[in-house]
């Protein structure tokens, strides 16, 4: 099938599924939409047990998608700048230290905790999983590709909390900010198992870290600031040329970062949240101008909502990959993992705002609203099918837990998280 063909049915299926959310389900889209896809893989594999071929298929087609390109490499850099211009930009720079450091040592502390725990787990007798041959790395690059939450889910799921100001924006700002990081620390552990351990030193993955992390937000803060004055030039009349320039450079950050061994995600973000300022940083004062007409703001609503819907039908389909190679064992430890992530999201950002909280004020419960609020999705998936096949058959283990957890959070804390805040 050519990518004209793959296009229409994913865009059929986003319309179909939808309208039967709101007539029938009315459920949040991105859970309304994970349910459906997942109705529909389920359907297709029974309907596949009866008759093989519908199930091959169906799995070739599935395949020609190749989520983790599609994703990293074109829906990605668009959701995240879609999300970084809806973010209150001035309450994330006065914030920006709290968010940083949830964001960074989150990621870090869950990355660790969850890939050891994994190790641990798979080493007892009980589960019978020791065979896979899952090496101590293997697991950490299992907790560096689940530690970041998906900020698609989280902004869409945030925004109709009625949370204040500050908590939303911190909440927003962390799930922007740890997609880029847990990226960069999946890619220095994916470094150190192509490489080996004995040929990677301390000042190896250090100079990786520092060439992703800084220059992905230098990139992005340079094209930001071009953009801002290419986009005050302009002037809002144009709105047209706005969405050009716009498209424009969202496309073209991700080439420069790729050719330079940049953080494409980092860099997105930090560009959409420079163009994302008011010309008049007066906020006090009435119609204050922004860099962008109302248009392209719309415009990018639009996207968003129409890209995150494709998102979450394919990862509601991509399961179907996931029973080529099932394991009756993996059932029974997805329990214990699911607690483990969530155990270790909620300690990786209470220690920092217990620590912040000598010197800013937080409400009451922000750690437990910030954990039950860490959704999974499209990110984890991405990296979890780009893992080397040199992993062998523990491969499967990561790719079915990666999903079970996808599930878990979107699923039941997304169903959960309004009474959560309440």
């Amino acid at each position: 099938m050519d990518i004209l063909e793959l296009s229409t049915i994913l865009l059929s299926l986003a319309s179909i599924f939808t309208l039967i959310n709101i007539r029938l389900l009315k459920l949040p889209q991105t859970i309304g939409l994970m349910i459906l896809a997942l109705i529909l893989s389920f359907v297709v594999t029974v309907v596949g047990i009866i008759f093989p071929s519908v199930f091959k298929t169906v799995t070739e087609i599935t395949r020609e998608f190749d989520f983790s390109e599609l994703l990293v490499d074109v829906m990605l850099p668009f959701l995240l700048f879609a999300g970084a211009i809806s973010v209150n930009v001035h309450e994330l720079l006065k914030d920006k230290v709290t968010i940083l450091l949830l964001a960074s040592f989150g990621v870090l502390f869950s990355t660790f905790t969850v890939g050891s725990g994994l190790y641990w787990l798979i080493q007892q007798p009980v589960f019978g999983l020791a065979s896979l041959g899952l090496t101590y790395i293997d697991c950490l690059l299992f907790g560096a590709l689940i530690a970041p939450t998906d900020p698609i889910a989280v902004l869409a799921m945030i925004k109709k909390m009625n949370l204040s100001s500050i908590t939303e924006t911190r909440i927003a700002g962390e799930s922007l900010f740890n997609d880029g990081i847990g990226v960069v620390v999946f890619l220095s552990l994916l470094g150190i198992k192509q490489e080996g351990v004995e040929n990677i030193t301390a000042a190896d993955i250090g100079g990786l870290f520092v060439t992703e992390v800084v220059g992905g937000i230098a990139l992005g803060s340079l094209m930001g600031y071009l953009g801002l004055k290419l986009l005050k030039y302009i002037e809002n009349e144009h709105t047209e040329l706005e969405v050009l320039v716009t498209i424009s450079l969202v496309m073209l950050l991700p080439i420069i970062s790729h050719y330079f061994h940049f953080s494409a995600v980092l860099g997105v973000v930090m560009m959409g949240l420079f163009l994302n300022q008011n010309l008049d940083m007066d906020q006090n004062q009435e119609g204050v101008q922004k860099a962008m007409g109302n248009y392209v703001y719309k415009f990018w609503h639009l996207l968003d909502e129409t890209l995150n819907a494709i998102l979450f039908i394919l990862i509601g389909l991509e399961i179907i990959m996931v029973f080529e190679s099932f394991q009756l064992p993996f059932i029974s430890i997805s329990f214990l993992v699911i607690i483990l992530v969530v155990v270790s999201r909620g300690i990786g950002v209470s220690i920092p705002i217990a620590f912040l909280s000598l010197f800013k004020k937080f409400e009451k419960k922000t750690a437990l609203i910030i954990t039950w609020g860490g959704l999974r999705g499209g990110l984890s998936v991405a990296l979890a099918l780009n893992l080397p096949d040199s992993i062998g058959e523990g491969k499967g283990l990561i790719l079915f837990l990666t999903y079970i957890i996808v599930l878990f959070t979107i699923l039941g804390q997304g169903l959960t998280l309004k009474n959560i805040v309440k």
